[in-house]
């Protein structure tokens, strides 16, 4: 399935030339020069309108326009030729060599999951956005559906779980935790991720961080966790759980091992161990904020809609268990080994008598 993510881009020279109303002198100017017709809605439509918010975060905003549109003529736009691009795979030489093994090879360009003005890094997007890209092509209900053939509560998993968690050979999973909203439903009925708007609005225009991290320290602690699940002003919003890799792969494919439930559902409390809060901003990416390690396992209080079912075991817990079961069967099981070893006693009384 498709990823909407951009790996870390060379930077290719750019082009010197001047031309009129062009400003070739720095990064920025270059980006000006450019954005002044393609920011603007009058001027420009469609994939040629550009957010200026989105784009300015971005590698590409900082290596600048020509690096990727290198020839661009002086007589643009009235010259009518098309805008020169860059090929991708000019930078991206690694993930390249991913993909074109992957069976997304020769199914669907660059471009296809990848929006060039607003690209961002596995730490700056939502694993809901993720599904969003894939869902470009893989119809959510019909994905359900053919999930559904072997996989219980397909529909669950398809909205908890990035789909390149399941679908790459990516690595070093954690738990990445969201505030959804319960006023918005989306397409599954499910709450939606909230928006930068919305917790700004609650937050009364403070750093929406605040909302859980109350010390403003960039670290959200268990028992900040705590509070905020009990906070009634915070009714609306929840922590919703996601299973998502480190690092990620561009190899996209069909892996027999996910097909096991204990891929997930057994690989111990190690995964539970790693999470972090992502947060919208502003320009439309996430913020991560590391959260106290171990946290999501309380999940009575700390996490209280994650859980993952059979990944927190404790080997501790599990030994003690065995310990109480095998304390219950010796009194049964040694009363009758030495009613076994009496028999004999009892049947020679039984004589007798």
């Amino acid at each position: 399935m498709a990823v909407a993510f951009a790996a870390v881009l060379c930077i290719p020279a750019a082009a010197e030339q001047d031309g009129p109303g062009y400003s070739f002198g720095s990064t920025t100017g270059k980006n000006e020069a450019c954005l002044t017709c393609h920011a603007d809605s009058q001027k420009v439509k469609g994939a040629s309108l550009i957010n200026v918010t989105q784009y300015g975060h971005t590698t590409h905003a900082r290596i600048g326009c020509p690096s990727c549109h290198e020839g661009v003529a002086p007589t643009h736009p009235t010259d009518g030729v098309r805008t020169p691009r860059a090929n991708c795979q000019q930078c991206h030489t690694e993930v390249n060599s991913e993909y074109v093994t992957s069976i997304h090879a020769g199914k669907a360009a660059c471009s296809g999951c990848h929006n060039p003005h607003k690209v961002e890094s596995p730490r700056e997007i939502s694993g809901n956005e993720i599904n969003q890209m894939c869902g470009g092509c893989h119809e959510k209900f019909k994905m359900s559906a053919k999930h559904g053939e072997w996989l219980p509560q397909a529909d669950l998993h398809l909205y908890m779980l990035p789909c390149i968690t399941c679908h790459t050979g990516s690595k070093n999973y954690f738990v990445s935790m969201y505030l959804v909203s319960t006023k918005n439903e989306g397409k599954l009925d499910k709450p939606e991720v909230a928006t930068f708007a919305e917790l700004r609005a609650m937050s009364g225009g403070a750093d929406i961080i605040g909302l859980i991290d109350t010390n403003h320290d960039n670290y959200v602690s268990l028992t900040e966790l705590r509070s905020f699940n009990r906070n009634s002003e915070h009714k609306t919003l929840r922590l919703q759980g996601m299973v998502t890799p480190e690092t990620v792969s561009h190899k996209f494919e069909i892996l027999d091992d996910r097909r096991n439930c204990t891929f997930c559902h057994g690989s111990g409390p190690g995964l539970m161990q790693t999470s972090f809060l992502s947060l919208p901003q502003e320009n439309g990416t996430f913020r991560r904020v590391a959260v106290e390690k171990g946290a999501v396992l309380d999940a009575l209080y700390g996490t209280p809609d994650f859980y993952l079912m059979g990944s927190n075991k404790n080997n501790t817990l599990s030994i003690i268990g065995l310990a109480v079961i095998c304390g219950g069967l010796i009194m049964p099981i040694g009363h009758g080994f030495m009613r076994f070893l009496t028999r004999k006693n009892r049947m020679g009384k039984e004589h007798h008598s």
